[in-house]
């Protein structure tokens, strides 16, 4: 059986789909690896690397697509109406392609991909379950791109970040603020920390609170009655009263007028992102002072800023690249394609060396989008293709583009507080916790906001 690795050809995309380590392993489960020549340029690994591990490197994509039985992509395949190179026509029926497939983006790409006989399995849409937490690709990407996000930041600020005492006077810090305590939240916290900043942090979900503080940050929320039940049993946040949204969006104006850097995470799946950061608010902070948009390319969280620009709006800068993770795409592609294995190996027949999937499944039932030429995800299969959302660069990420949900939540108000669902996590089980936790179950339909960057 073999599995092929073609070259990513989207904009911006620099990931590849493996590794060199992740081809000795495929190797070692009987399979056939093959490489197209250049895939692994943007992520520093070269055709000497993939061909030392055992792939064989193939001089173009329709040379690694032609006979393989699997395919394992970042983005999702070109198609011959993007302009091209067709990959998904270079395909053979019946073959299975594994990809960060945006579907959102684009319903009808999941007609093409029946029409042409693929099974298609969407990685972003893992089930949020104990044993699949080593295949979820949200994660893995959102992290870095949290903590890309702070290195973003300081590139831009006119200022260092921690205090400094110095013979010629004293350097204060720099004040951070986080909005969204999801992966990519919680590892910018995490960095800003180590970075030396003042860092604080808002999330609408209760259980945040001891994730930020364990982290050393400060937790921003009105900590009332509402509050205090603002959480599902399952560890996602309620929708809140106009009432409390009001006083959130008082206290969070009031807070981002002393910060220095503000870092956004906060999505929606298949919608606008949320505006967390009002044009007023932006004007509210002194210059020199920066914000991060990670969910700029699915509308943004912030009011004027643009994907794959740096804005500057009276002094403040407001950054908005595309595709964080690709940004940092050495440990972003190892990442990835660790993820793609755990994913594919218990699919591997040791005895046959061929593909044996179980569709009923908890993990191929919430990933699989498409099978023996039907839609079947839940999400999709009942629903008439919708015009194409904005075209988001998954990161996770960025995109990511967040898990699913069959029924499209309300979109926040602007007054709203940010709700970051990449870490939607149930309450910790222990005070100490990690950078980058994922949550023991699914979202519930329509409740949790997703992490970008992912």
């Amino acid at each position: 059986m073999r599995i092929a690795i073609p070259k990513e050809r989207r904009p911006h995309e620099l990931r590849v789909a493996a590794s060199p380590e992740t081809v000795k392993k495929f190797k070692a489960l009987g399979l056939d690896v093959v490489v197209e020549t250049g895939a692994g340029v943007g992520s520093a690994v070269t055709d000497d690397a993939f061909a030392a591990a055992g792939a064989t490197i193939a001089p173009d994509a329709a040379s690694a697509l032609r006979d393989a039985d699997i395919v394992l992509k970042v983005q999702r395949p070109l198609t011959a109406a993007e302009g091209g190179p067709d990959e998904l026509g270079m395909m053979k029926r019946g073959a299975m392609l594994a990809a960060i497939l945006s579907p959102y983006s684009d319903p009808a790409q999941l007609q093409a991909y029946a029409a042409a006989g693929i099974d298609a399995f969407a990685m972003e849409f893992m089930p949020r379950i104990t044993r699949a937490q080593s295949m979820d690709v949200l994660s893995s990407q959102s992290n870095l791109a949290g903590y890309k996000a702070v290195l973003d930041a300081a590139a831009v600020f006119g200022r260092a970040f921690p205090m400094m005492m110095t013979a010629a006077g004293t350097v204060p810090p720099a004040r951070a603020f986080i909005m969204g305590v999801g992966v990519a939240g919680l590892q910018a916290i995490a960095t800003a920390r180590r970075l030396g900043a003042i860092v604080s942090a808002t999330d609408v979900r209760p259980a945040t609170k001891e994730q930020v503080q364990s982290l050393g940050a400060t937790f921003v929320a009105v900590e009332d009655e509402e509050f205090k039940q603002a959480q599902t049993a399952g560890g996602y946040a309620k929708e809140m009263s106009p009432e409390y949204r009001a006083k959130q969006a008082q206290l969070i104006a009031d807070t981002i007028k002393k910060q220095d850097i503000v870092i956004t995470t906060a999505l929606i799946p298949g919608r606008k992102a949320p505006v967390l950061v009002t044009a007023e608010m932006v004007r509210s902070m002194k210059p020199g002072a920066v914000i991060v948009d990670l969910a700029v390319e699915q509308g943004g969280n912030v009011e004027g800023s643009r994907p794959g620009e740096v804005v500057d709006v009276g002094g403040v800068k407001i950054v908005g690249h595309y595709n964080v993770p690709s940004r940092i795409a050495v440990d972003a592609s190892a990442l990835y394609a660790k993820n793609l294995l755990n994913f594919l190996t218990p699919l591997i027949d040791k005895e046959t060396q061929g593909l044996k999937l179980d569709w009923n499944d908890e993990i191929i039932k919430g990933t699989a989008l498409t099978r023996g030429g039907q839609v079947v995800h839940p999400a999709f299969a009942t629903a008439a293709p919708a015009a194409p959302a904005a075209a988001v660069t998954p990161t996770a990420v960025a995109d990511v583009v967040p898990a699913p949900a069959p029924a499209a939540p309300e979109e926040p108000s602007a007054a709203a507080a940010p709700v970051e669902g990449e870490a939607a996590a149930k309450k910790p089980r222990a005070k100490k916790v990690t950078v980058n936790p994922t949550p023991d179950t699914p979202p519930e339909n329509g409740e949790a906001t997703k992490n970008a960057g992912e």
